[in-house]
């Protein structure tokens, strides 16, 4: 049912310097207090909310002044004897329109969303409410019917505990019904939708902030806890997502240890950077830790997170590049399988860094059904340093130019930091600052590494 237009109320000619009629049987009325008898035309819904079949708001209301006149809506069971005055104009100079309503069914009919403040009588009653003892009922009401809007309480003189009490309750401020006149009532106007718009703005800042807090306490849970109990390794890991204010991007890494005394590591890159990649990589981080407990390894593990991929992308297009290394319980080998991932890099003492063997490198996951991915054997030595890495690392810029770092120009960096002493969580911490440094700025991919290190 369409919301109806109020009719005019009938100015006193003392008011518009007109001899006009005015009767008691009127329905609910909308002036503009002006010292003008013309009704100016309702304000338009600049919100773009919508309201229900009533009328009522749905969304929350802005209260927008700049471009629109401030609209009251009074409702008071004797609008005729309704102590509102001319000449009430807001900040910008501009006349209060003035909606008139004797019960609140008809206050619900002309709660728009152009309705910028309430003036409400607690003296009425409130319908279908069993708690008749509470004077505060009608205004309960109210502020259930109107979450969003601005509302005064009128109330009688010197009844100010009563007042103060509508304040707590959520009223924006009270004021008396026989102490009125239109100056302040336009300043109470202003006031009180200048606090609500406040009070809006702090909710939602709080708002905002609780649903940051939860997101950064789900995204940090999501974070691989490695299960390295009992193994002599020592781990350390760097994490840096190319999304703003983000915990989690695409890359995603974990290492644990089977009952063999075998260390299973990997890293791997869904491709892209939202939302979604984010929790596609966690789905592969957990079905790859779960296989791998269940004793899968190499070509069989890869071919079944393959099918994981498969079926929880959401786009045919999108694909991830893995590396899985599995260490021997004696530490100076491993097996190495790499799906479109870059390789490893081995640091060994008196030798210098470098790439592991990526010759039988197979295709990336979701790209080719029934791809294979050989298992390549590779001697590690009794002491040594594995670095597992995500092309962030790699594909920043060198300076301002189209260069690139590439897997040459990281190697190099790493030789030189290892040769600087670094190792463990500075060493990671130093490369990944550098590769910032060297690309000008923050890094727009996300960024993982992990490093093993193998010490007698």
């Amino acid at each position: 049912m369409p919301v109806p237009i109020p009719r005019q109320r009938a100015i006193p000619a003392v008011e518009s310097g007109q001899a006009q009629a005015e009767s008691p049987c009127d329905g609910p009325a909308e002036q503009s207090v002006t010292g003008a008898s013309a009704t100016a035309p309702r304000t338009p819904n600049t919100t773009g909310k919508t309201t229900d079949q009533a009328g009522n708001t749905r969304d929350k209301v802005e209260n927008n002044t700049a471009h629109s006149n401030l609209t009251l809506l009074l409702i008071e069971d004797d609008p005729a004897g309704s102590p509102i005055v001319p000449d009430m104009l807001d900040q910008a100079g501009k006349p209060i329109r003035v909606r008139t309503a004797r019960n609140l069914t008809e206050a619900g009919r002309l709660l728009t969303d152009d309705v910028h403040c309430i003036l409400l009588d607690l003296a009425l009653p409130a319908p279908g409410r069993s708690d008749a003892d509470d004077e505060l009922a009608v205004l309960k009401h109210v502020l259930e019917l109107a979450p969003r809007h601005a509302v005064l309480a009128l109330t009688a003189s010197g009844d100010a505990e009563r007042g103060a009490e509508a304040v707590r309750v959520g009223a924006q401020d009270y004021l008396f019904r026989d102490e009125l006149d239109g100056r302040l009532l336009s300043r109470a106007i202003r006031y009180a939708v200048e606090r609500k718009r406040s009070e809006s703005a702090e909710r939602r800042l709080a708002e905002g902030k609780l649903r940051a807090q939860e997101n950064r306490r789900l995204e940090r849970g999501l974070l691989p806890t490695p299960l390295l109990d009992g193994s002599p390794l020592r781990f350390a890991a760097r994490y840096r997502p190319g999304r703003s204010r983000a915990l989690l991007g695409g890359d995603f890494y974990d290492v644990v240890r089977t009952p063999d005394g075998t260390v299973h590591a990997m890293i791997g890159d869904v491709c892209g950077h939202g939302p979604d990649e984010a929790a596609l990589g966690v789905e592969l981080r957990i079905a790859w830790r779960a296989l791998t407990l269940a004793g899968l390894c190499g070509d069989q593990l890869l071919g079944t997170l393959q099918q994981v991929l498969e079926h929880e992308r959401a786009d045919d297009e999108i694909f991830a590049t893995l590396c899985t290394v599995d260490i021997a319980p004696d530490g100076r080998r491993a097996g190495l399988c790499l799906a479109g991932h870059p390789s490893p890099l081995l640091a060994r003492p008196g030798k210098p860094a470098r790439l592991l063997p990526y010759d039988n490198n197979g295709p990336a996951l979701g790209l080719l059904p029934g791809a294979r991915w050989p298992r390549m054997q590779v001697e590690l030595g009794a002491e040594w340093s594995l670095m597992l890495y995500t092309d962030g690392l790699i594909e920043g810029h060198v300076g301002e130019g189209r260069e690139r770092l590439g897997q040459d120009g990281m190697t190099q960096m790493v030789r030189r930091q290892i040769a600087e002493g670094l190792r463990g969580e500075q060493l990671l911490r130093a490369a990944v600052n550098e590769v910032r440094d060297l690309n000008g700025g923050e890094l727009t991919d996300d960024v993982a590494v992990l490093l093993l290190d193998r010490v007698p």
